[in-house]
């Protein structure tokens, strides 16, 4: 019988150690990470500190529409910060505007839009678009980007389990309501069970009529009633101006007495008014901090919560 001959081993080459600096790329990512590993760490005492709270976010329609990375990146972009909050221990509820979406279909439908104060006038016709841009559509939208992540999302409006107990706001604006009563209950339910509640704010009077609400109005009275720790605004300015049209006169932090003064001075125009109110009465109905951000910034959200310097305006007593 013929020995099966051995196989040669055959020396593997012994690595040489480094010398010298390192490759740009390697530098680069030691840096990335480090500045990662930074991050997180700046982030940890905010993650304590507002885990198992409530925070109560208003996603603008403006925001939505107005980012330099397109509507379908800005909402993926926002949804992906949505979910972190939830990951980490936070309670978010979103509330949702539509102003332009709405804007749209009436021209496309060949409506003409008619605002007051920077609220829509809104005849049986228009509270019928706005129910189908809000309810139907922006909402849909926004729980469908959620729930890319996983089943985290649930859809609703003010109409919904009464949510939202409405009366018209002024006969001029038509179908435009004030918030009159908020039962929290079913949000509060679903924020028990780790859902995420988006909420379109379409609002009904005991008799059953609906009326279209403002977003922000909407936005204050959800986070009163939910004793919520924060109420952020996502809109298409960066911030509180003292001087509506100078950005170099933006508020970075003010208290009440402040935004009060501004109110009265009419520092405070269009869209910008309804924000700014809903975030004084929001603070002064136990709310800790309000915040307005520019949310076509990319995870403006993140970014106000998780970091030191913060972005945008907080609103504090």
């Amino acid at each position: 019988m013929t020995p099966t001959p051995r196989r040669r081993s055959i020396p593997l080459p012994v690595p040489k150690p480094l010398s010298g600096p390192l490759p740009k790329n390697s530098r680069v990512l030691k840096a990335a990470a480090k500045n990662t590993a930074s991050l997180l760490v700046e982030a940890l005492p905010y993650i304590q500190q507002f885990r198992g709270r409530i925070v109560v976010v208003k996603y603008g329609g403006n925001a939505l529409n107005g980012s330099a990375e397109g509507t379908d990146d800005a909402l993926a972009s926002f949804a992906q910060d949505v979910v972190l909050m939830r990951a980490v221990g936070i309670l978010p509820v979103v509330v949702h505007g539509g102003g332009p979406q709405i804007g749209e279909l009436m021209a496309r439908l060949g409506k003409e839009t008619e605002f007051r104060d920077g609220l829509r006038v809104t005849d049986a016709e228009t509270l019928d678009i706005a129910r189908m841009v809000l309810v139907g559509k922006v909402n849909r939208d926004i729980v469908s980007a959620i729930n890319v992540h996983g089943p985290l999302a649930v859809g609703m409006s003010g109409e919904d389990a009464n949510l939202i107990t409405a009366a018209q706001s002024h006969v001029d604006l038509g179908f435009v309501g004030n918030v009159v009563v908020v039962d929290p209950t079913m949000l509060q339910r679903l924020v028990a069970e780790g859902i995420i509640p988006v909420v379109a704010t379409i609002g009904a009077d005991a008799a059953g009529q609906a009326y279209n609400i403002n977003a922000d109005t909407v936005a204050g009275a959800l986070a009163e009633a939910l004793e919520a720790e924060k109420l952020i605004f996502l809109t298409d300015v960066e911030g509180l101006r003292v001087v509506p049209d100078d950005p170099t006169t933006l508020i970075h932090q003010a208290n009440l007495d402040v935004v009060d003064e501004i109110l009265r001075g009419g520092g405070a125009v269009g869209g910008m008014k309804p924000k700014i109110e809903a975030c004084a009465q929001a603070v002064r109905g136990g709310v800790a901090r309000a915040h307005i951000l520019d949310g076509r910034v990319p995870h403006a959200l993140l970014l106000e919560l998780f970091t030191d310097s913060g972005v945008g305006t907080m609103v504090l007593p």
